[in-house]
């Protein structure tokens, strides 16, 4: 008979220790029992989930995507009846921009003026009209579909068809998006742009200097007095679309008042603390995120109880 776990943890990045670490004790203080996979146990945990030896009531998989190890468990436990957060083939759909940038404007969500160029190697080609490219402006951004995390691939500051045509050969199988460059409002001492968070069914706002990548929590007041309440039902309408439990987006106010989703899904967050690095996330976001997850793992386990 299988051993069953209320949660099971899957982490491969080194700086996640701290965030796992955390969620784990914040599971243990509702009694929730964890088991953490790591790269060192991922194929002895496949193949105990595959014989039924153990198993888990929820799976918080923060290593698939980037770690081809974790990806039979992770198939092998979406066929089962445990709840993942987030699903494989949700971060698939998520983390695919072009995807991501239609589905939002069909949702009537303002996102950055875009160009969608396909693979180099499906087309070598640049088919680019003179009126789109005057639209796109200068500068504006390069960035690949689906190759991208942390800004991996990502082209600031392009100005010129050579470097479309460079970078597009960075990943031959990828598509890319043009971006104009979205200008941010400015609201007292800070520039309007903001990195909002979903977290298994709580929204979190911080400021968020996309120049210099420092967090600060948004608080009531200021939401109140900068009017920034839309925030909220924009994040609600991208979890709407890629349906994950924890995500986070960035969002701009441009100097029309608009709110424009300027970085559509960021699947996996990172959760480096602030307390230890300048571009970290504020503790106190990362403390409430760990809560709610716990809170939400207790909860789903009651519901199929």
């Amino acid at each position: 008979m299988a051993e069953i776990f209320d949660i099971g943890l899957a982490w491969d990045w080194e700086f996640d220790h701290d965030f796992i670490f955390g969620v784990e004790e914040q599971c243990n203080a509702l009694k929730l029992s964890s088991f953490r996979i790591e790269p060192h146990n991922i194929e002895s945990v496949t193949k105990l989930v595959r014989s039924k030896k153990i198993a888990f009531r929820t799976f918080l998989d923060r290593a698939s995507d980037s770690a081809d190890s974790f990806i039979p468990l992770a198939k092998f436990i979406a066929k089962t009846k445990t709840y993942v957060f987030n699903r494989h083939e949700l971060i698939d759909y998520a983390k695919d921009k072009a995807n991501m940038h239609l589905a939002l404007m069909g949702e009537g969500i303002h996102v950055p003026y875009s160009i969608i160029v396909s693979p180099y190697n499906k087309n070598k080609e640049l088919e680019l009209s003179l009126t789109e490219l005057a639209h796109l402006g200068r500068p504006f951004i390069i960035k690949p579909a689906n190759t991208t995390g942390g800004g991996l691939g990502v082209v600031l500051g392009a100005e010129t068809l050579k470097e479309i045509l460079e970078t597009r050969q960075h990943h031959k199988n990828d598509t890319y998006l043009l971006q104009e460059t979205v200008q941010p409002k400015i609201l007292g001492n800070d520039i309007a742009w903001f990195r909002t968070f979903y977290a298994f069914g709580t929204i979190i706002l911080c400021w968020w200097d996309h120049r210099t990548h420092i967090y600060r929590v948004l608080t009531k007041q200021d939401e109140r007095k900068y009017n920034l309440q839309k925030l909220r039902p924009t994040l609600m309408i991208i979890r709407k679309i890629c349906r994950l439990d924890f995500f986070s987006s960035e969002i701009a106010l441009d100097s029309e008042g608009k709110f424009i989703v300027v970085d559509y899904v960021n699947e996996i967050c990172d959760m480096r603390p602030q307390s230890k690095y300048f571009d970290g996330v504020p503790i106190e976001v990362i403390n409430t995120i760990q809560i709610q997850c716990a809170k939400f793992t207790r909860t789903l386990i009651k519901k199929s109880a």
